[in-house]
């Protein structure tokens, strides 16, 4: 007997008809002789519409009174899906965050799990039921409802797999695995059997919407088997979707490069002429980090003259209000000469463990976007990706010449 965990999104719970759907795919797996937990969303468009009822009260929404608003959402799913479970002859029981004790810290809106207490799971378990728990939510120490941030869901599911040592965690979304690139760009993707957690991990931070990060980071630490699923495909015609695993747990050789990555919610910002002295850095990203900005690709260039130059991008959102804080406070008391930003640009990346034996994959990159004619503006390493930042309007015409350089559609 194996304990399955499977976590459903928004889109798979986005009907009654959908979770009906969701039911019939929860009782076959209980019926193969597996014990289940299922973890769901809201409804798709649920949270974003609770947010828009808070910002109608309340321009910015109060965080704890916000967690209490959105965690209704799967509230709701919870209670159907286990309608839908009973109405087919399947034992159920819903659980919410706090009637599981998800115990978490006091961050509201993007609080992270602590602890979890399982035990009452494990005796329904035993009992014959399948579980529900509700995604995306937890309780703090006073009590008080807490929620995981955007994709939290994800997250939760992990984390219950990790405390209850499932043998699988299983996501269900609306694609059927990872994909070397995103399809809709490159129509001759492939997907993955498998990829390790450090690429997912990569991909996840880079751009890749088919895992939340913090999921993907939780379990690589904690050793989860992660599978990726449609809860979209017939029934009998279902695939095996993509196993995240530890590189360790193949037996083949890994390719040199595994996905072509990319965001478009990128811009960029350059600090000129500032004094060329120890502790500029500090000077210009401090206020940046105090602002709790998230700051990702930097670069100072080579000095002269006693000055130098310096970028970062931020997340485009973030965009008007970093470029703000360099004006009002960097430009006065650093001493730059100008302050210029670039809202249009995106970034690119190869993604592959297979880099680290492999030399010449950046020349090889870099080559190829020369003869398409695409000037590479800032360029980041790490032992398994080679991430730049190009025009937005390139975005496309880079993927998919670097899809094809690397043989990703073979």
């Amino acid at each position: 007997m194996a304990l399955i965990v499977q976590k459903y999104g928004g889109t798979s719970m986005g009907s009654p008809e959908r979770i009906k759907n969701v039911a019939k795919r929860v009782a076959r797996w209980q019926a193969q002789g597996n014990q289940v937990v299922v973890v769901v969303s809201a409804m798709s468009g649920e949270t974003n519409r609770l947010i828009g009822l808070a910002k109608e009260i309340q321009a910015s929404p109060d965080p704890r009174e916000l967690d209490v608003m959105v965690s209704t959402g799967e509230q709701v799913t919870i209670a159907l899906l286990a309608m839908a479970l009973k109405g087919i002859g399947v034992d159920a029981k819903s659980y919410t965050g706090a009637q599981v004790k998800i115990l978490t810290d006091s961050a509201h809106t993007k609080a992270r799990i602590l602890a979890i207490e399982e035990s009452n799971i494990r005796a329904d378990l035993d009992s014959g039921k399948v579980i529900i728990v509700a995604g995306f939510q937890g309780v703090d120490e006073n009590g008080d409802v807490t929620t995981l941030g955007r994709g939290g869901s994800d997250t939760t599911g992990v984390a219950l797999a990790a405390a209850l040592k499932a043998d699988e965690c299983q996501i269900y979304t609306d694609v059927d695995g990872v994909y070397t690139t995103d399809p809709r760009i490159v129509p001759e993707a492939r997907k993955l059997e498998r990829i390790t957690f450090e690429e997912m991990l990569e991909m996840a931070s880079l751009g890749s919407k088919v895992l939340q990060i913090r999921s993907v980071e939780f379990a690589g630490k904690y050793k989860v088997k992660l599978r990726v699923l449609s809860s979209f495909e017939e029934e009998g015609k279902e695939t095996n979707g993509t196993l995240i695993t530890l590189e360790e747990d193949s037996t083949m050789e890994q390719p040199i490069i595994s996905g072509i990555a990319f965001n478009r919610d990128e811009a960029k910002l350059t600090v000129l002429g500032v004094p060329d002295k120890p502790g500029i850095a500090y000077q210009i990203l401090g206020p940046i980090s105090e602002a709790n900005i998230d700051v990702d690709m930097i670069i100072q260039n080579v000095g002269h003259d006693g000055t130098t130059d310096f970028s970062f991008t931020v997340n485009r959102s973030e965009y008007a209000r970093a470029k703000k804080i360099l004006e009002e406070s960097v430009q006065k008391h650093v001493g730059a000469r100008a302050i210029m930003g670039d809202e249009k640009i995106c970034k690119v990346s190869a993604v592959g463990v297979g880099m680290r034996s492999h030399p010449g994959v950046a020349s090889q990159m870099f080559r190829t976007l020369a003869e398409e004619g695409i000037n590479i503006q800032m360029i980041s390493t790490s032992e398994i990706k080679i991430s730049v930042v190009v025009d937005e309007k390139y975005l496309e015409l880079a993927v998919r010449v670097l899809h094809k350089t690397f043989g990703l559609d073979q």
